[in-house]
């Protein structure tokens, strides 16, 4: 950083401009905070946006991922994913308004800032009442989605325990194509008999990537 004018830092060009004035690398030099021997703080933010892709690229790393690269380690990668989750948290709306997701476009809207852009895959089901209010959102089991281990006992006694009415099944895909597997297919028809069975709704299965979705509710295909 010493090669940078004093007023060309980070950290002091963010005091004078305020974060909006200063460019993706920059403000995540100020997250890395220093760099080491060979290279500075912004080098070191410039070579991890190049490695992962640029920005958004972050939001699917994990802690492993981030301490490979040259000048992170284990302390800077922790920073690096802390501000990234604060940053996907201050997209969520307020705990205390319950949303009513009314259209596969709500559900999306809804659970993209949360689950759309993981590192790995995570499914989920989201507990709604009789108005189609959210209870809440759960994450069942992380790890590649097989329709054979994914069995509607622990589907449905998450949704009996908060009382929902309806739910709506979610999970990512990591490779960034939401487009649903032949083995999504078969998960879906399997949660959709047993609700009928237990006599709640299964209203959609939404699979996300990044910032898109596919809803098997909007394909017509459930």
């Amino acid at each position: 950083m010493k090669s940078l004018a004093p007023h060309d830092r980070p950290r002091e060009k963010l005091d004078r401009l305020g974060p909006a004035g200063l460019g993706d690398n920059e403000l995540l030099a100020v997250i890395l905070g220093h760099g080491f021997r060979a290279a500075s703080a912004i080098d070191v933010a410039n070579e991890v946006l190049h490695a992962v892709s640029g920005l958004h690229g972050l939001t699917r790393q994990s802690l492993a991922d981030l301490r490979r690269l040259k000048g992170v380690g284990t302390a800077k990668a922790s920073q690096i994913l802390a501000a990234v989750e604060l940053g996907r948290r201050t997209l969520l709306r307020a705990p205390e308004r319950r949303e009513q997701l009314g259209s596969p476009r709500e559900v999306a809207s809804y659970l993209l800032p949360r689950y759309g852009a993981r590192a790995v895959e995570q499914f989920g089901i989201v507990l709604l009442d009789t108005k189609h209010r959210v209870l809440k959102a759960a994450v069942l089991t992380v790890g590649t989605l097989d329709a054979s281990l994914v069995h509607p006992r622990e589907v449905f006694r998450e949704a009996t325990g908060a009382g929902a009415a309806a739910i709506v099944l979610f999970h990512n895909h990591p490779s960034g194509d939401p487009t649903p597997s032949g083995e999504d297919a078969v998960l879906t028809a399997r949660m959709v008999e047993a609700g009928r069975v237990m006599g709640i709704e299964v209203v959609d299965h939404v699979v996300l990537a990044d910032t898109k979705y596919c809803s098997f509710k909007e394909m017509g295909r459930l």
